[in-house]
């Protein structure tokens, strides 16, 4: 039963998509201790692929070895060896063979760098993350030379990504990573051409996706993830967003994700941060649909040109075909159902299934387990960590080319995965 989900969609340098839903980006930790991509990889990507998503992203590949999302991520930082460029070419051609574009997700983890990684990770401005744990140390000021330099650590990537036969790239430039801090003022607090205005503010961004244009030239896809807003108040809001992305009509971009929030704040995990203070009031109307980002999305919408993508809370057929034609976005971003239901676009777009569950709705850790009520903030902080646990284990279980589980004790999900974290961080050839 095909529907406008399974239409397909011309990106402005001419590729062309096969359908509206696309495989969005989750962190793997998969590589190897040299940050390489692995044969798990490619297993993980294939069966993803043939699950019927017309693109996926991949996870943050980052372009500093120095500052790390976390101890598995991939990385593309100086010269590729041929055993490195091999395994990137047989981790694109493995979703590709099946069936699926793949775009690389370039990124800078700025001060979202955790400790295990980077005792001092830097960021536009000395300004620690506020999160309880101690899990990330106060970051430095970058200097002037090395903005620039992240300039071409971005371009460089996406010329590997190019090589290796990845179909496109994207950006980040959202959920507080570094793109995403010289944009917020509550991060940039510089007095130099990199902060204080929007428009310096969004410098570092344009400078990368212009660099990154003229190197891979006009026919190849440039997406761009930005948040709607950092869902806290005096950061990047709804109207920064809207200029930026006007601002980006100019710059070569192929496809706009819309998301939100950051570590602090994490609304692409639908979870309330931890200081009230910062959360900015939802809009009633956000609450109520089944996207996250979907109103902010149709306010996007009025002044983007390029085709938009949406990710985050999208569950059922009827609310992605009612995204998709109601003109709100192009291409719906679904990510966590596929860690347990890979086939999930297929059974969507065939109507085998009406929606997908909201697995992690009936992960949580409650006060009796934590102490009291008192213990709100940590209890906070454990539930969206150790949902996404959750996530990982299942991630994994693919990767290696199990069965996928669709229950878990929480808890114990959370520590067996802090622990394979620390170990993955110690083994790391630095």
């Amino acid at each position: 039963m095909a529907g406008i989900l399974d239409t397909s969609l011309a990106l402005p340098c001419g590729a062309v998509l096969k359908n509206r839903i696309a495989r969005a980006a989750m962190t793997e930790g998969l590589a190897d201790a040299h940050n390489r991509a692995t044969g798990r990889h490619v297993t993980l990507y294939r069966r993803w692929a043939e699950g019927g998503a017309g693109m996926q992203l991949t996870g943050n590949v980052m372009v500093d070895w120095r500052y790390l999302e976390r101890p598995g991520n991939v990385v593309i930082d100086g010269p590729q060896s041929n055993a490195q460029l091999a395994a990137l070419s047989a981790w694109a051609s493995a979703s590709r063979d099946a069936g699926a574009d793949i775009w690389m997700q370039l990124s800078h983890a700025g001060r979202q760098s955790p400790k295990i990684v980077a005792t001092e990770p830097v960021a536009p401005s000395a300004v620690e993350i506020s999160l309880p744990g101690g899990t990330f140390a106060r970051p430095r000021a970058l200097s002037g030379e090395e903005i620039e330099d992240v300039v071409n650590r971005f371009v460089h990537a996406a010329s590997v990504a190019k090589q290796t036969g990845f179909s496109g790239v994207q950006v980040h430039a959202a959920h507080g990573y570094l793109l995403s801090e010289f944009l917020n003022p509550l991060v940039n607090q510089r007095t130099d051409e990199w902060g204080g205005s929007l428009e310096n503010r969004a410098r570092l961004l344009m400078r990368v996706i212009a660099a990154v244009r003229a190197n891979v030239g006009a026919g190849y896809p440039i997406a761009v993830k930005l948040n709607s807003s950092d869902f806290q108040k005096g950061g990047f809001g709804p109207e920064d967003s809207l200029q930026v992305a006007a601002w980006l009509n100019d710059a070569g971009v192929d496809l706009l994700e819309v998301s939100g929030g950051s570590y602090e704040q994490p609304a692409m995990m639908d979870i309330e941060g931890i200081d009230a203070r910062y959360e900015e009031e939802k809009r009633a109307s956000t609450r109520a649909r089944e996207a996250y980002f979907l109103t902010y999305a149709e306010e996007i919408r009025k002044v983007a040109k390029m085709p938009l993508m949406v990710t985050g809370g999208f569950r059922s057929r009827a609310g992605m075909e009612e995204a998709v034609s109601s003109g709100a976005c192009d291409i719906c971003g679904i990510a966590r159902p596929l860690c347990v239901d890979p086939d999930a676009p297929n059974r969507l777009m065939s109507g085998a299934v009406e929606a997908v569950p909201s697995w992690e709705k009936t992960l949580r850790i409650g006060p009796g387990i934590l102490g009291p009520a008192s213990s709100i903030d940590l209890i906070k902080l454990l539930n969206g960590f150790g949902v996404m646990a959750f996530f990982y284990e299942n991630i994994f279980r693919l990767a290696d080319g199990l069965e996928t589980k669709t229950k878990m004790a929480i808890l114990p999900a959370f520590i067996t995965h802090q622990m394979r974290e620390a170990k993955a961080a110690k083994a790391l050839e630095r």
